[in-house]
């Protein structure tokens, strides 16, 4: 049995998911993990200026996107690279850290894919998520490369999504509205920031082969896991139970899922970003069931049976970031 890959490479590690990422990995203390990071710049955005580098990191390593030499060097020695970006970043930008770190020697990439799950072709889960084509297509490119991939099936991210707003899960915390989609009855799989945290370094644990489970079973294909699989309905109850109100206390109306999911595209094809936002969301609470991935996760497989999250823990989590003002940093 060969060992786990030693040396781990992250894009944004003080990032949105890739803070928990980053911090998972150190905490189990099997590999040393390096962040990748944009030097300075003299006028930080807000983000930048208050994101702050998880303890215990190997190395920090800034680099310049449009220099090939500079991200080349900072991967060097590294065996697996991990990319967390905004989803709008420039699209050549993980096309560049890609073809770097295949120059600088490394054989694995978890590439910028945190969601659903994209069949090959245009069947099953994801068939009309945007991000489809873009996904496979940076899975082919890297396969092209001689390199090796593994996605990261988690849905959404609970406490993001509760939390951003009425485009997202349909809840308006300062409105105290919510949009229920058709009844609001469909569930849907999805992960907390901390536990796609823990899969992904539990993963990362793995013998590279020579036993089962072992990183070789995920080659070329996604790790599925969520934490739930709630309905607008289920979270709708939680946020009730968590900030005490009454259901009579919140306007509620309904869109068809569909409808929204058109209205959505409409808005994106004439500018407005929010609706990117929207049919991204309205398409998992599609009646046909796609957004539930609970037949294919594998959380048992990563050793997360007995690590069970509680729906109410997390939801409180999100109504934290509503009244810190925190939300409003990732609306679209």
């Amino acid at each position: 049995m060969s060992a786990p890959l030693q040396n781990i490479a992250i894009v944004r590690a003080s990032g949105q998911v890739g803070s928990f990422i980053t911090k998972a990995l150190i905490s189990q203390g099997k590999h040393t993990v390096t962040a990748i990071t944009r030097g300075h710049k003299p006028t930080p955005t807000p983000r930048n200026s208050s994101a702050q580098m998880p303890a215990g990191l190997h190395a920090i390593k800034e680099v310049d996107y449009d220099s090939h030499p500079s991200l080349v060097t900072a991967m060097q020695g590294q065996d697996l690279l991990i990319i967390t970006m905004n989803v709008l970043a420039p699209r050549d930008s993980q096309t560049k850290l890609i073809d770097a770190a295949i120059e600088a020697g490394i054989k694995w990439i978890m590439p910028n894919q945190y969601g659903g799950y994209y069949a090959d072709d245009d069947s099953g889960p994801g068939k009309d998520d945007m991000l489809r084509d873009i996904t496979v297509a940076t899975r082919r490119y890297i396969e092209a490369k001689g390199a090796s991939w593994i996605g990261v099936a988690c849905g959404f991210w609970y406490e993001f999504s509760l939390s951003g707003g009425e485009i997202r899960y349909g809840f308006d915390f300062e409105k105290k509205s919510l949009t229920l989609f058709d009844e609001g009855t469909v569930k849907h799989t999805c992960s907390t920031w901390p536990l796609v945290g823990r899969a992904v370094a539990k993963l990362l644990a793995l013998p590279v082969s020579g036993g089962s489970p072992c990183l070789e079973e995920w080659r070329n294909r996604q790790v599925v896991f969520s934490s739930f699989a709630v309905s607008q309905r289920d979270m709708l109850a939680s946020v009730l139970r968590v900030t005490g109100d009454e259901e009579g206390e919140w306007r509620i109306t309904r869109e068809g899922s569909r409808e929204r999911f058109e209205r959505g595209q409409e808005m994106f094809k004439g500018g407005e970003i929010a609706g990117f936002g929207m049919l991204l969301y309205a398409r998992v609470f599609f009646p046909d069931g796609d957004g539930d991935l609970t037949g294919l996760r594998e959380n048992g497989r990563l050793g997360l049976l007995g690590e069970e999250e509680d729906l109410d823990e997390a939801t409180r989590v999100a109504v934290g970031y509503v009244e810190s003002g925190k939300a409003k940093e990732w609306s679209f």
